[in-house]
């Protein structure tokens, strides 16, 4: 957390007040983040103008032509627009501020995120290996099924492994294998190609349907205004474990995969 739809509900956020504006300053309290902040970021972007503002997964990409700023919100992380003089929190440690007073300020309580800057967003490490982004058409079930003919892993963490498509996250993967009515803990490879176009469908539903409700507000995430998301309400099977199921009253059951619950309904996912 944030995942893909509370990070596209940021950037959809952002976007309209950002765009085309010149970054005039940048202050850096604390640049121990999961990568340390680089010391050169001002010099490299103050006086830019933003042409674009992007994502790739979960990473949003704030494009100055000459140089792209990379922004991960970690665990905890958000990013907000603050008054101009309104003083810091604790936790609040970058702003950006542009010529028209507005003022970007990220907060990251666990200091989990990640604020970098490169020349070429494509080669960057950390996006150059991703998988395709899950609404677009890349993603299809030709490609999944490909990909899940090569994995012995159980689905639901191949559909969470970036480098098989990006930004389906914990609550989105549980919530795509009911609606698709696949279990989670079934080996990938054991799925058939109708299997994995209801599952390609269900994901790009899920998040679309995720992004429309401001993504979820579980611990930390507020979109930029400070408002919560409200997918979590909408949820058929995340963490509701013995609760009945919405769709046959069955209890919802609890498993732990690779440090991370699961959540599924017996009769519906078959």
């Amino acid at each position: 957390m944030p995942e893909l739809p509370e990070v596209e509900t940021t950037r959809l956020g952002l976007q309209p007040r950002l765009q085309g504006r010149t970054l005039t300053r940048i202050v850096v309290r604390n640049p121990r983040l999961r990568w340390p902040v680089p010391d050169d970021l001002e010099v490299r972007l103050a006086g830019q103008v933003l042409h674009t503002l992007t994502r790739r997964g979960k990473y949003l990409l704030f494009d100055f032509g000459a140089a792209t700023l990379i922004v991960h919100l970690g665990m905890s992380g958000s990013l907000r627009f603050a008054e101009a003089g309104e003083p810091a929190a604790l936790h609040d440690h970058v702003d950006w501020l542009f010529d028209d007073g507005t003022l970007l300020r990220l907060r990251d309580p666990r200091r989990f995120g990640a604020v970098l800057c490169t020349e070429d967003a494509n080669m960057h490490p950390l996006l150059a290996h991703l998988g395709p982004e899950p609404l677009t058409p890349a993603f299809d079930a030709a490609y999944l099924y490909a990909q899940c003919q090569r994995r012995s892993a159980a689905i639901k963490q191949v559909i969470m492994d970036a480098q098989t498509v990006v930004g389906v996250g914990n609550i989105y993967a549980s919530e795509s294998l009911f609606h698709a009515g696949i279990r989670p803990a079934t080996a990938a490879r054991r799925l058939s190609r109708p299997a994995c176009a209801r599952l390609v469908a269900a994901i790009k539903q899920v998040l679309t349907a995720a992004i429309a409700a401001g993504g979820s507000s579980l611990r930390d995430y507020v979109h930029s205004s400070g408002e919560l998301g409200y997918f979590q309400l909408q949820t058929k099977v995340y963490d509701r474990a013995g609760l009945p199921c919405k769709t046959c009253a069955t209890a919802i059951r609890r498993i732990v995969q690779g440090q991370r619950a699961s959540f599924y309904c017996p009769v519906c996912q078959r």
